[in-house]
């Protein structure tokens, strides 16, 4: 048995589960679920930003409340990232000022929640990932704003699974409930004064305590040989539920592996499963962002931040891996691509293993998700490949806009980049401050 077969899965049928392929449809489903809501909404996301997508949203929100006054609505987000505005900009409330003024407007029954999963951001942030609206969850890597809904003329392509199931939506709400928001170090920012993270610095170390250890409910029993579905949780290196149940997955893996990544920076575990998995001869196909699709990217027409060196970072990354892969590369077990449409961006993340068993996750298969940031996932187990054909549809929209790299010549060096962005990684590399970089980001 393997791993994650000891937990037993919630049943679903192939008619339980939509898979969408694009950001319209994602926001198109979500503002349809909002208004369609019966008696509950929860939704967990890293942010729900103050444009107008995320004010699109949140005013959905208020507006289904005040018309059904019993509907349960609860948003929650990371604690820190909703008090800052974007990296660079003015000090400021950030996106709470949204919050607290459209309570303020509306005088709904909407609460939206800050979760500081650690005592600064950088050190880990609310990553879970997961809407539910009455029995339906809306799975996606996605936060809300106007790129990731594509509301104006940019997206950032993500994954989007739509899958009603009663028991699975139970287990979610109970998790959220029972550990995020029965604690102390769960506040209202959604009315000022804002709260400081020293009102609740004891409840919030509680809280990290707890998260390490929580788990999802599961299901009491179902036929591991039809289509199921299960939920994990992850943070810290140890303990990892998620982490152990991603490395077991690379480890099981019997003939292909599928992976997406927005960051081409796995963790040390995960890259020797790799190597290993290639010299078995097995076949391991890997889709990443270029650097130009990387959401820190930043042109070389505008203003260079230190922040828009790290896609490039992420580059001789992945320049390395494939110059010593080269050979499997050639023959066929390997296949790297790149993905690049326009000035739109890459967020996909997910595994797929031996076309009978699918992650999707937050988790960026980075050491920042294996470590630091509070992440879940949810397993789909497909003994019958039933729902493949959706799963190949996903893939081939994705690999459209892709090219497959031939060798290391395919990736721009270090000679080929902007002046400043040569610099800053050359120091860096020179007092091994870029190997800081790549467990943080």
């Amino acid at each position: 048995m393997l791993f994650w077969q000891e937990k037993p899965a919630f049943g679903l049928t192939s008619k339980d589960l939509n898979v969408l392929t694009n950001a319209q449809e994602y926001r198109t489903q979500l503002l349809r679920l909002i208004a369609n809501a019966k008696k509950r909404i929860y939704i967990t996301t890293l942010y729900l930003q103050d444009d107008e997508a995320g004010r699109e949203v949140l005013e959905a929100l208020h507006q289904v409340s005040l018309a059904n006054p019993a509907l349960e609505i609860k948003v929650l987000v990371d604690f820190h990232r909703a008090q800052r505005g974007l990296i660079g900009a003015e000090k400021s409330e950030g996106n709470a000022s949204l919050y607290c003024d459209y309570l303020e407007k509306f005088q709904s029954n909407v609460q939206v929640y800050g979760v500081p999963v650690k005592a600064k951001e950088l050190f880990g942030v609310l990553h879970l990932k997961g809407f539910v609206i009455d029995d339906t969850l809306l799975y996606s890597g996605a936060s809300i704003n106007n790129v990731y809904l594509e509301y104006n003329d940019r997206y950032r392509l993500d994954r989007y699974f739509l899958v009603t199931q009663n028991a699975l939506c139970d287990a979610v709400i109970d998790f959220i409930e029972t550990t995020l928001l029965s604690s102390n170090a769960v506040p209202r920012i959604d009315s000022r004064p804002l709260p400081k993270l020293n009102d609740f610095r004891l409840d919030q170390k509680q809280l990290m305590r707890d998260l390490k250890t929580a788990r999802y409910n599961s299901a009491e029993l179902h036929n591991t040989q039809s289509l199921g579905i299960r939920l994990f949780l992850g943070l810290g290196r140890r303990n990892n539920e998620l982490n152990r149940l991603i490395k077991t997955m690379f480890d099981a893996t019997e003939q292909e592996l599928v992976l997406y990544t927005p960051y081409f920076n796995f963790p040390a575990p995960l890259m020797r499963s790799l190597r290993r998995l290639l010299k078995q001869g097995k076949q391991v196909t890997i889709v990443v962002g270029d650097k130009t699709a990387n959401d820190f990217y930043v042109p070389p027409s505008e203003p260079f931040s230190k922040i828009g060196a790290l896609p490039y970072l992420y580059e001789t990354i992945l320049h390395k891996f494939v110059k010593t892969q080269k050979r499997h590369i050639d023959n066929g077990n390997l296949n790297v691509y790149l993905w690049k449409h326009d000035s739109n961006s890459f967020h996909l993340k997910g595994i797929c293993s031996d076309r009978k068993v699918h992650l999707l996750s937050g988790h960026n298969l980075n050491p920042r998700a294996w470590g630091l940031d509070v992440e879940n996932g949810i397993l789909i187990e497909d003994p019958q490949q039933t729902i493949m054909q959706d799963i190949d549809n996903e893939k081939q929209e994705i690999l459209q806009h892709c090219r497959r790299l031939t060798g290391p010549d395919d990736l721009e060096t270090m000679d080929d980049y902007p002046q400043a962005v040569k610099k800053l990684l050359g120091q860096a590399k020179r007092v091994k401050v870029d190997f800081i970089i790549k467990r943080f980001i």
